[in-house]
């Protein structure tokens, strides 16, 4: 009798380890999420506030390009008046595709593309863009890990109880995914 009740007890304290390590981990794997989404929100508000002095630069150079500068200053407006993930996503799409624009059309520009100032921003973008890459991709993975989990024996069972979803992917949509169209013809303007 003693051996039945202690091997109870035993089952009990193993089926009670695992949950909690089981519910520690999808805590762990949904906190990941969230940190990786805020690590990306802080380059992408770094390259917001680095595209006001990109633009006050470039404006007094880019007399005819008011389009491109346009075209910034809405991405810009988006990206800042976007609340979720899925509009901070699309803003952010929209602000890459006319900072492409934006230095391409930079090169009809020598004064400009020779300015220190412009220079040193159009490199901290670069920078920026690039650290947002490989946000992303961090945020996907861990996006990934956690979708894997909850679907996969045991953590379903305790995922569904606890109310865990899917969690959405950083994606680019068709749209977004076409080459920017830049039309380097000044003598149109």
């Amino acid at each position: 009798m003693v051996l039945l009740e202690l091997a109870i007890v035993l089952i009990v304290i193993i089926v009670g380890g695992l949950v909690v390590i089981i519910y520690n981990n999808l805590v762990r794997l949904n906190r990941q999420i969230d940190q990786a989404w805020a690590n990306m929100e802080v380059v992408l508000k770094q390259r917001a506030d680095e595209l006001t002095k990109l633009m006050a630069t470039v404006k007094g150079y880019m007399k005819y390009e008011k389009g491109v500068l346009g075209e910034l200053t809405r991405a810009r407006s988006a990206w800042m008046n976007a609340s979720t993930m899925k509009e901070k996503a699309t803003a952010d799409h929209m602000l890459s595709g006319a900072l492409k624009t934006l230095f391409a059309v930079s090169e009809n520009y020598p004064k400009l593309s020779a300015d220190q100032g412009f220079l040193q921003l159009q490199n901290r973008i670069s920078g920026l863009e690039n650290e947002i890459a490989d946000r992303r991709e961090f945020y996907n993975d861990a996006v990934t890990v956690y979708n894997i989990r909850i679907h996969t024996i045991p953590d379903m069972m305790f995922a569904g109880m606890l109310g865990y979803k899917d969690r959405e992917l950083f994606k680019v949509s068709p749209a977004e995914m076409r080459d920017v169209v830049i039309d380097l013809d000044v003598e149109k303007k």
